[in-house]
């Protein structure tokens, strides 16, 4: 992921790091440590072009002007994203202390939330400079920090959606029986390449028994006639992330292979009728697995029923058992429960949906009936 994640002005990224300060005082931390990833991105605009050893750290802290710290030679690059105007740049030269810069910015007592995917020498140079701070994950601090989307980020994802479902309008019509995996897959990525994705993050195909493999990495089997092939795609769209799955038939199912697409059909729009302000993450799967488990196939809706999407294509919220979390306006999450039989086939439909003021929004239109293709 390079350069800025999504057309946004200063004062955007200038009011979502406020946010963020604020929803950190309120989970009673001292502050956010926000190392280079998606959240840094969605704070900032920026991402480093390379990932590599040397610190670099937004500082969040209430009452206190945001700070980049950030390598010398790496500040050019770091002042011209859209948000550099609404933080303060600090920059390290090579063979001093970057915890040393840093350490003057943070509360010497304090417990502050860091990036998940901060390195570890990082985390622990600033423990050996504070050792009276403490650090919790950012995702169990501020699980919801970028769960609920802005209007200019809906549109985001509702582009990337439309995105996704040209490139399966498009995949529907190209022969499969005959072809391997493995092609299918390459169409499918340069699909979504020709609709706008800067980025693919995934395109499995999943034929005959493969199917059955919920996250069946691409091989060469050569997909046969009479095969269920579970195709689940995505990437990013100028910033923001598709994800959607769709099950087609390589000519004429079986009533067996019907039934049971019809009921992966049936739990999909239960759970998509589960979406509504205040419900917690966890009905949304009780709808749609309760469906499937009713029908007898309980045991082989074997995960969770969705996943947040924003500037990854997974992230908080879950659509799980346990997850109290309400619903809240402007989350986008994935609905794509699945039935998978060991060794023989499996089924999966996914959209992504936003919750609305009554209730969710689908932001994938193409067909969930069964597609025979050829």
């Amino acid at each position: 992921m390079t350069g800025t994640a999504a057309p946004f002005a200063a004062d955007d990224y200038r009011a979502r790091m406020e946010r963020a300060a604020r929803s950190a005082a309120e989970a009673g931390l001292a502050g956010l440590l926000v190392a280079p990833g998606p959240d840094l991105v969605w704070l900032t605009g920026y991402a480093p072009t390379a990932a590599t050893e040397r610190l670099t750290l937004l500082v969040l802290a209430p009452g206190q002007d945001p700070v980049l710290v950030v390598p010398a030679l790496e500040a050019p690059d770091a002042a011209e994203a859209v948000g550099a105007s609404a933080l303060t740049l600090r920059d390290w030269t090579d063979g001093k202390d970057p915890y040393a810069v840093t350490a003057p910015l943070l509360d010497s007592g304090g417990r502050f939330g860091i990036s998940d995917n901060a390195w570890a020498m990082h985390l622990l140079g600033l423990q050996k400079a504070l050792p009276g701070t403490s650090y919790a994950s950012l995702t169990e601090a501020l699980p919801m920090l970028r769960a609920v989307k802005d209007r200019a980020e809906l549109e985001l994802l509702a582009a990337a959606g439309a995105a996704a479902d040209a490139a399966f309008e498009e995949i529907r019509k190209l022969p499969f029986g005959g072809r391997r995996e493995s092609e299918v897959a390459a169409d499918l990525a340069d699909l979504l390449r020709r609709f706008g994705h800067s980025q693919v993050d995934f395109t499995i195909v999943a034929s005959g028994p493969n199917g059955a493999n919920p996250h069946h990495e691409v091989g060469d089997r050569v997909i046969e006639r009479g095969d269920m092939v579970v195709l689940d795609f995505g990437g990013l769209k100028d910033g923001y992330g598709s994800d959607t799955s769709r099950t087609v038939h390589v000519g004429e199912p079986t009533d067996e292979e019907r039934r049971v697409h019809d009921l992966v059909r049936a739990a999909q729009e239960a759970g998509f009728h589960a979406v509504r302000p205040g419900a917690a993450c966890q009905e949304v799967d009780r709808a749609a697995r309760a469906v499937i488990a009713d029908a007898g196939y309980g045991e082989y809706f074997i995960h969770r029923t969705g996943h947040g999407i924003g500037v990854t294509t997974h992230e908080p919220p879950y659509m799980i058992e346990g997850e109290e979390q309400p619903l809240v306006p402007g989350m986008c999450f994935s609905v794509e429960p699945g039935v998978y039989l060991p060794g023989r086939f499996g089924v999966r439909i996914e959209d992504i949906v936003t919750v609305t003021d009554d209730g969710g929004r689908r932001l994938n239109d193409t067909t969930r009936e069964m597609v025979i293709v050829d």
